[in-house]
């Protein structure tokens, strides 16, 4: 575990705030020590890692699951980011109000992505931001925005529609289970491995 240069690891508050950090292609082995690479975090408070991903639907884009396990992922390091006095309730109620803004189909590679959900999350749980190399490349690619294609801007995990397979009863049974899911953001559980 790392602590960040700038940070006086005896902040206040009793809870550590972490940032794990995951490598997203094998070329982070060598661009790392350039400064570069792309990464994915998620924010660990409580024994519980908090990070948002793409999907197509506007609920939220958060998701938790167990810490240093984000599936599709290679686990880089995990660095301290400071300490909180919240709750474990008390830090869901925060990524409550985060899932407003990070919905799943608003996750933007360059302007809205899960550096940028981590960071924010870690301001409001611990006061500090996150290290500045782990979104690095978003930064250099906002000032690229122009150039960069279009379907790049707006990049989304893609999922299967199930009703393109699905028969007309079946269809009917995901329309009936969707209309039964609560308009309040709810955090999403992260898939067991």
């Amino acid at each position: 575990m790392w602590c960040r240069k700038n940070l006086s690891c005896t902040d206040t508050g009793s809870v550590p705030v972490y940032l794990n950090v995951y490598d997203l292609t094998p070329i982070n082995g060598y661009a790392y020590w350039l400064g570069l690479g792309v990464y994915h975090s998620g924010v660990q408070v409580h024994g519980v890692e908090y990070a948002f991903g793409a999907h197509e639907f506007p609920t939220t884009g958060i998701f938790e699951g167990e810490p240093k396990q984000c599936d599709g992922f290679t686990y880089r390091k995990t660095i301290l980011i400071g300490k909180t006095d919240l709750g474990p309730e008390e830090v869901r109620r925060v990524m409550e109000e985060l899932a407003e803004v990070y919905r799943g189909n608003a996750y933007n590679l360059i302007t809205k992505n899960c550096n940028h959900f981590c960071n924010d999350a870690c301001v409001r749980l611990a006061g500090n931001p996150i290290p500045s190399w782990v979104n690095r490349l978003a930064r250099i690619g906002f000032l690229c925005i122009c150039v960069l294609p279009a379907n790049l801007n707006s990049t989304r995990v893609q999922h299967h529609k199930t009703e393109d397979k699905a028969s007309e009863g079946e269809k009917k049974k995901l329309k009936s289970e969707r209309a039964l899911q609560p308009s309040s953001p709810l955090i999403l559980r992260a898939p067991s491995p």
